[in-house]
């Protein structure tokens, strides 16, 4: 089957083609024929199974080689990052006609959506707060509107966005031609298809997460102590064959923390969080994309526009919260037939929740296996090559001292930085005392000479309840002493 065969115009098949998009996938070869006749239709299927050409196709061609200025298309989705992603979707297909698509969405500066609109977009893809944003300002007219889509709609009720829904549903004509997607179909997406949709046709594509993705990825579930997740993750960036990769993080706070720890492990990373304005996540997004940061860190509220095609494996750095976003993160690799690799950390405290995970998906696996960044199972596993340590390049040594002796503080209890304070850190490895054996600091990025010769630091000592500390940073300080005096007795 071709998209010729399907009937659409040559001028998107050939737009297509020029991206190397030549035959369809299932949910597009059962949606094409019926969107194009006009029937509303109702699509179950989740994103990474070609959707948005499956309802973007004939709402293009369906608007016409010249359509006249002014919104006539309007398509709805959850979030920033799907927005841009549907938007140039669209985009490439309506690439060789005069028709033109515009992105609305919160986050980013009115001025040119605005612009856009005044010059006579017909296709707007946006969220709903801006979009009723617009409305409200009588700068979005929704009145001509004749085809309409719903992308993503169970997600939409999950965002708490459907009371938005239903007012952008009134602002448009009864009349018009309805697709809605939606991965599931709670009560509520059915109530709403029922109450603006007129007779729907009810597909269901090929679910990836229940068969097809099942085949694609290989699922990896390891028990893994939180201390030792950075290195396992470095070591598993050095499987053979990895290609682009996805790491999720419960937080944004650990995903900035992940993204610093492995640039300076040497790996080319960027992350997608909540604390990023929309240009730093667009930017962020559009860099993994062109292949020029090969690792993604991601939450999951971002992680609705990460749709690349090349991804080979999924990290959870952290569990997800049930069976729904473990399908969902996971279906970021094994897309478009390719296969793919997932890999879950499970801590000790989230034994209850995997639990209910591996029930509901049927893993098999109620005890993940033990692993540590030496466990010879994870190489294994995952194709490392032996030997391979988690990290591209060395980390500099913030501060050394020369001569001393590797492993001799650890063996005193104190660090082998020189850091401790304690008496090791005064020892020279040749056994001379500190005045007799000169030594040279090296501090990373301290922003001093290190050429200059650094005072030894004091051991710290505790005089009747007072403390002293040293940090190597600078010269001890002179101590006073007061000598206590005995108490006496009170004068008459």
């Amino acid at each position: 089957m071709t998209f010729s065969e399907l009937n659409i115009d040559q001028d998107m098949v050939e737009a297509l083609a020029a991206k190397g998009i030549l035959e369809p996938f299932p949910i597009q070869t059962q949606t094409i024929p019926l969107a194009l006749s006009g029937q509303d239709i109702i699509g179950q299927a989740k994103t990474g199974t070609g959707k948005t050409l499956g309802f973007g196709l004939p709402l293009i061609q369906r608007l016409g080689l010249n359509p006249e200025p002014g919104v006539q298309a309007l398509v709805v989705v959850p979030t920033r990052e799907l927005c841009v992603q549907v938007s140039e979707d669209l985009e490439l297909a309506a690439s060789n006609r005069g028709t033109t698509v515009v992105s609305i969405y919160g986050g980013k500066a009115y001025e040119g959506q605005i612009e856009q609109l005044k010059a006579g977009a017909q296709i707007v893809v946006g969220t709903p707060g801006r979009l009723l944003d617009l409305a409200s300002q009588r700068l979005l007219s929704l009145a001509n509107v004749r085809e309409m889509v719903l992308d993503e709609a169970d997600k939409m009720l999950d965002l708490g966005f459907l009371a938005d829904i239903e007012k952008l549903f009134s602002q448009t004509p009864s009349t018009r031609h309805t697709m809605l997607f939606s991965a599931t179909m709670p009560g509520p997406i059915v109530a709403l298809a029922r109450r603006f949709m007129t007779k729907p046709i009810h597909i269901r594509a090929s679910d990836p997460d229940e068969g097809l993705m099942q085949a694609n990825i290989e699922h990896l579930v390891y028990r893994a102590h939180n201390m030792d997740k950075d290195e396992v993750i470095g070591r598993i960036l050095m499987a053979e064959g990895r290609g682009k990769t996805v790491i999720f993080t419960r937080t944004k706070r650990a995903a900035a923390k992940l993204v610093e720890e492995l640039g300076d492990r040497g790996f080319n990373a960027t992350a997608v969080h909540g604390d990023l304005n929309q240009e730093q996540r667009e930017r962020a997004m559009a860099s993994f994309k062109a292949g020029k940061k090969d690792i993604l860190i991601a939450t999951d509220v971002a992680a609705r526009g990460i749709d690349v095609d090349d991804v080979t494996h999924v990290i959870n750095h952290t569990i997800p919260e049930d069976e729904k976003a473990y399908l969902h993160r996971v279906g970021r690799t094994g897309r478009a037939g390719k296969t793919g690799i997932a890999v879950t950390f499970v801590d000790w405290d989230d034994m209850p929740k995997w639990t209910l995970i591996n029930k509901a998906l049927d893993f098999g696996t109620p005890e993940p296996q033990e692993t540590y960044s030496s466990s010879p199972h994870l190489y294994t596993d995952l194709k490392i090559p032996a030997g391979s340590k988690g990290r591209l390049r060395a980390t500099p040594i913030k501060e050394a001292v020369a001569g001393a002796p590797a492993g001799r503080d650890s063996a005193r209890g104190g660090r082998s930085d020189g850091r401790s304070g304690g008496r090791s850190a005064d020892r020279s490895g040749s056994g001379r005392s500190a005045d007799q054996a000169p030594r040279t600091r090296v501090r990373v990025g301290s922003g001093t000479n290190p050429d200059a010769p650094a005072a030894t630091p004091a051991a710290g000592t505790h005089d009747g309840g007072g403390s002293e500390h040293h940090d190597g940073n600078s010269a001890p300080r002179r101590r006073s002493r007061t000598r206590r005096r005995s108490p006496q007795a009170p004068t008459a």
